[in-house]
């Protein structure tokens, strides 16, 4: 159990922090909810009371004998402000400490998480961006953005992130610190497969596999959270985009491949983390396939799929870097590193993320551990953890082998 303070800033998306603290306090965490006079004005205390368990106040008068102003930021082992509206931000990067949350941001020696929500101009506006930097120079996560349905009729960037999204992220930062969600792929554009296709039989039925696209999708948001441009080419599965991305749905192995080199070219880093079929129905009947009828196959012939990663390596861009995966088990010709090397090597990519996936390990599951062996030789450990903390580290490992951007 960690000790959390949620800052809650006066902002319209304040009733998402609910729902984050109730995310918070169901992973086991003791929360502190610290919020501004003007978040209480969306959410009053007695929710915050209730969903915490502790008490709520947002000015340095009330507790005084605690010396609350100091005690919480002291404590605090994370602190997440969400939402974080362009006044806080101003506040807290001219450091004052107006108020029980920006007393708590100054006192405390922890991880800061920066949630902003706000309209469009206001987060674009100079003055919001010179903060956003200049709380980053000092260490803090700011994450980007949402863009979507802001307040009345307008959109664009400056939606809160889903409180799931935030929860994710936040459980990354208190297992690996702060430098895991660096700004680090800021003016990148990441490419990212999920998920497992599917191989039509008949209208009804497909031949598929067991991937829950989790990993993947942990792959782009955090890949977001660290400033890349994302995109997401889904296959087979149904769940919200995280924030800040881009999805591009697919279906088939084909389909796939279709998106994957249309959105490739000028991507910066592939990850090919899709679990792609390797065979599909030669024919695909045009009615459900009937037991006992005429139409009943003794059998079913299946025909190669393209080898997606194969084609991307021999297409690559100058400069590009691209990571494959292989879910892997062990056999009476090798152990599963060794399967895997040799798959680096055919299939000619950077990066190969090998996941053991014997006895029933990984698919499905809220965990992960793998080993990303590199072409140089390389190999490298990413203990077991969330999904989100897995992508964290593989995403360590593909950063420094990123080529200069042109004006770096």
């Amino acid at each position: 159990m960690s000790r959390i303070v949620l800052g809650v800033s006066g902002g319209v998306a304040a009733y998402k922090a609910a729902h984050l603290l109730r995310a918070f306090t169901e992973a086991g965490h003791d929360v502190r909810v610290v919020p501004t006079a003007g978040a209480l004005h969306f959410v009053g205390a007695a929710t915050f009371e209730a969903l915490s368990g502790n008490p709520v106040t947002a000015d340095v008068w009330s507790d005084v004998p605690e010396v609350a102003h100091v005690r919480i930021g002291q404590n605090a082992e994370l602190v997440v402000v969400a939402p974080a509206t362009a006044d806080l931000l101003a506040r807290a990067a001219a450091g004052r400490a107006d108020d029980l949350l920006t007393a708590t941001l100054l006192t405390a020696s922890c991880p800061v998480i920066f949630v902003p929500a706000m309209h469009t101009e206001m987060w674009l506006h100079p003055a919001t961006q010179d903060n956003v930097a200049t709380l980053r120079r000092r260490g803090a996560v700011v994450l980007p953005p949402a863009v979507g349905r802001l307040t009345g009729p307008d959109s664009g960037p400056g939606r809160l992130p889903e409180p799931a999204d935030i929860a994710a992220l936040a459980s990354v930062v208190l297992t690996q610190g702060p430098a895991a969600l660096g700004h680090d792929l800021a003016g990148r554009r990441v490419v990212v497969s999920a998920g497992g296709t599917r191989e039509p039989l008949d209208p009804v039925r497909y031949l598929g596999n067991r991937s829950s696209g989790r990993q993947g999708w942990a792959l782009a948001r955090v890949a977001a959270a660290r400033g890349a441009e994302v995109v997401l080419v889904a296959a087979g599965v149904d769940a919200p985009a995280p924030f800040g991305v881009r999805v591009v749905p697919v279906g088939t192995a084909e389909e796939l491949r279709t998106a994957m080199l249309a959105e490739a070219p000028d991507a910066d880093v592939v990850v090919m983390s899709a679990a792609v079929a390797d065979f599909r129905p030669a024919t695909e009947a045009a009615t459900k396939l009937k037991k006992g009828s005429s139409t009943e196959p003794t059998s079913v012939a299946l025909v190669r799929n393209p080898d997606v990663l194969e084609e991307l390596v021999r297409k690559r861009a100058p400069g590009q870097l691209i990571v494959g995966f292989a879910a892997e088990t062990g056999d009476a010709d090798g152990d599963v590193l060794a399967h895997a090397r040799a798959k680096l090597a055919r299939k000619g990519c950077d990066l190969l993320v090998v996941n053991d996936v014997s006895a029933g390990q990984v698919f499905g599951r809220s965990d992960n551990a793998v080993v990303v062996l590199g072409a140089d030789g390389t190999a490298t450990e990413v203990p077991l953890g969330g999904k989100d903390a897995v992508a964290a580290g593989i995403w360590a490992a593909v950063t420094p082998r990123l080529a200069a951007p042109p004006n770096g």
